[in-house]
């Protein structure tokens, strides 16, 4: 196993001046990267579409990015647990940096969706590394402060992303909104390189190639069958059995495999701890219930209160307001009451957020609307960071990327799941008279006809933040009193 030697510093300062100012700093560009990347496309999709074509294929600029990410995330950290944090991250900013330039330069339609998907394996690397970084040089007292100048990345993209695509697009032409990654990525990747130092015990590893491989395959499997279940293909028909059929049957051949590998990408001792079942948990949630707002509150807006796409954003842009506030205020918060009790709160008044989203109705007021979406954020704030922190806190560096992989494809899987679910939902209700899935049609459609399906992804919502709560009510009380040891 790895073995690593945090550098430690006589200086206690936290923040960007500090001794290890310059690695937070480049973690949170590389964060950056992927966070502006998230908001900024869509503000270019029409443009895109008039330059390359492709209209029938747009929706795949997301749903690949999503999948390479996800199907990525496992394999990733475990190499940084086997070879060290440095390699992986390095390697991540790197392959994002090249899918940036390449999805520049695409020329059509088919290259710019295989040049994101480059986009979304480098993403694969920087999310759940960066984060174990973060974990690795700063005590949990530390975090305290350090998380919330992690969550500022994603307040400041939520305002950043769409203002930069908008320019880019008026000004200059679409393909900047990739090209601007060009000197982040490069300065990122530089100050990594020049500062980040770790020492790693240089031992023989056997690389779980077949367990690599019947994940990847499983897991895409099972992504795309969620993602395009209802979509492309009927539920109940031969290509969305066959897709999903495969998928669990793959997967079941990597839980096979995984009870046998030397070094195995999923160790099972995972799913044998009480904390990291409850926080994976919690984390499948979050996605879910992140999906279902980020999906359905802007068709709410525009075809049912009738606003704008600009309005519909921003009562969106609510939420990603009120995430990183809850985060940053957090760990004052569970440095006095504990990670389950600061987690319970927040569950609580995402709880109360979602059920504010239920009881929305037909004329209800946009401002409401953002409130609403302002409060389930301050409710995630307060579970995510806390949960996440909580399930490092109780692992030793060689297991840490482990754990934190798991906890990002739990909510990779979530969202996959949310889209999948609440899409179902919608459809239920708009038999006959919408489109299918995440593309929904507003032509023709009566506001109480649209209301009554999201209605029910509203509810469904409710009904996952009760999930939410329920998870963090199983979590041990003390989480970090104690160092994993892990066993095969």
């Amino acid at each position: 196993m790895a073995q690593q030697q945090v550098n430690r510093v006589s200086r206690a300062e936290v923040g960007l001046r500090s001794s290890r100012g310059p690695i937070l700093l480049s973690m949170m560009l590389s964060v950056g990267l992927v966070a502006i990347d998230s908001t900024i496309l869509a503000t270019a999709v029409p443009s895109i579409v008039g330059d390359l074509g492709g209209f029938h294929q747009f929706p795949w600029l997301f749903s690949i990015f999503l999948l390479a990410q996800a199907v990525s995330v496992p394999i990733y950290a475990k190499f940084s647990d086997q070879y060290g944090r440095k390699p992986i991250m390095l390697i991540g900013v790197a392959l994002f940096l090249l899918g940036s330039i390449l999805c520049g330069m695409a020329w059509n339609m088919p290259a710019l969706i295989v040049f994101r998907g480059l986009q979304g394996l480098g993403a694969g690397a920087i999310m759940p590394t960066s984060m174990t970084i973060v974990g690795d040089l700063y005590t949990v007292a530390e975090r305290a402060t350090v998380q919330g100048y992690m969550a500022s990345v994603w307040a400041i993209s939520a305002v950043v992303g769409p203002t930069l695509g908008g320019v880019f697009v008026e000004v200059l032409n679409w393909r900047w909104i990739f090209f601007v990654n060009i000197p982040l990525a490069l300065f990122a990747g530089w100050t990594l390189l020049r500062r980040f130092h770790e020492d790693v015990e240089r031992v023989r590893h056997r690389i779980d190639v077949t367990g690599a491989v019947l994940l990847t395959a499983g897991s895409s499997l099972l992504i795309l069958g969620l993602l395009e279940g209802g979509v492309l293909w009927p539920w109940s028909s031969v290509p969305s059995i066959v897709v999903l059929g495969s998928a669990v049957l793959l997967l079941i051949g990597f839980a096979l495999v995984e009870r046998r590998a030397a070094e195995p990408i999923i160790p099972g001792w995972i799913f044998r701890v009480r904390l990291f079942n409850t926080t994976n948990l919690v984390s499948l949630s979050v996605g879910a219930m992140l999906v279902g707002l980020t999906s359905y509150v802007p068709l709410y807006v525009q075809g049912v209160l009738g606003h704008n796409a600009l309005v519909g954003g921003f009562a969106v842009a609510a939420l990603t307001v009120g995430w990183p506030i809850a985060a940053s205020t957090a760990g004052r918060i569970y440095l006095r009451i504990g990670f389950r009790s600061t987690a319970l709160i927040g569950a609580a008044v995402a709880l109360v957020g979602a059920g504010l989203l239920a009881g929305l109705a037909v004329d209800s007021s946009v401002w409401l609307v953002a409130a609403t979406c302002f409060v389930v954020g301050l409710g995630m704030g307060w579970v995510a960071s806390p949960t996440l922190i909580a399930a490092q806190s109780a692992a030793e560096w060689r297991v840490r990327g482990v754990v934190t992989g798991t906890n990002i494809f739990a909510r990779s899987m979530g969202s996959a799941v949310g889209i999948a679910v609440f899409g179902a939902l919608a459809n239920a209700a708009l038999a006959g008279a919408a489109g299918a899935g995440h593309g929904i049609s507003l032509d023709g459609l009566d506001p109480a006809q649209l209301y009554a399906g999201l209605h029910r992804v509203f509810l469904g919502s409710a009904v996952v933040a009760l999930g939410l709560l329920l998870g963090v009510a199983l979590m041990p009380r003390k989480p970090g009193a104690h160092q994993l040891v892990p066993t095969r």
